[in-house]
Parts: structure tokens; sequence; C-alpha cells
């Protein structure tokens, strides 16, 4: 299954998802200009390929997710104020890096700019 995504002004407002079939060209290879034709002829609008694996347009397509023409990405909105874009994945990346252990999950804590662990239920 290929995925799109319509893009008005800049913004991801819809993402389907279209049979392979659909984005065939005559000798069976998938194509993108074929699948935007397709999703164009079916349901109007501008439509840009997206993949759950970020080899794509490095990152998967969402509602709300802008689309950067220059950097040919869909980035999403950044999570906090602290967080710096990564030109390089398309990505926002923290000021301390994540831990890496797995002894407990952590989320961010923004008032004091550090992974907190968070405390599960029944612990």
């Amino acid at each position: 299954m290929a995925h799109f995504a319509r893009i008005e002004d800049g913004i991801v407002v819809d993402v389907i998802v279209v049979d392979n079939s659909d984005i065939l060209d005559d000798d069976g290879n998938q194509s993108e200009d074929i699948g935007k034709a397709f999703c164009t002829n079916l349901l109007g609008g501008n439509w840009l390929q997206t993949s759950y694996n970020g080899i794509i347009r490095k990152n998967y397509a969402s509602i709300g997710d802008v689309y950067n023409e220059t950097l040919d990405a869909f980035i999403y909105e950044n999570p906090f104020p602290s967080w710096v874009f990564n030109e390089t994945t398309c990505q926002y990346d923290p000021p301390v890096a994540r831990p890496t252990d797995t002894k407990v999950p952590y989320q961010w804590d923004e008032d004091n700019q550090v992974w907190a662990e968070v405390s599960l239920i029944g612990d």
C-alpha cells in the first residue's frame, strides 16, 4: 500500500492509502507521478507521497504537518520551545540527549530542561 498526503498552502490536510496497483507504470514499477494523478482525479487537490519508514520526504505525513518544499520533507510541529530543528533529519532535537537505558520510560520536562522518569501505574 502507498500513502499520499494532500497539501493545501503548505499544510497536510489529508492522508490516504492507495493500492499499489493504482500507482504502477506500464513496466509494473511504482510511480509517484501516477499516484499523484490518481489521487487528484479521485479527490482533487495537490498530493505527495509519504512513507511510514521516512524514506520518502523524511517523515510520515500527518494532518497539520508542514510540507517544506525546499527540504522536500514533511515536518511536524515543534514539541517544545527549547528543541531545535535539525535540517538533516527534518525533526526536532532536544537540548539534552534522551537517556539510552531501558529501565524506565522518560518524558521531557521543559521547565527543568531534563528527561524525567515516568512512573508507571502500579509502581
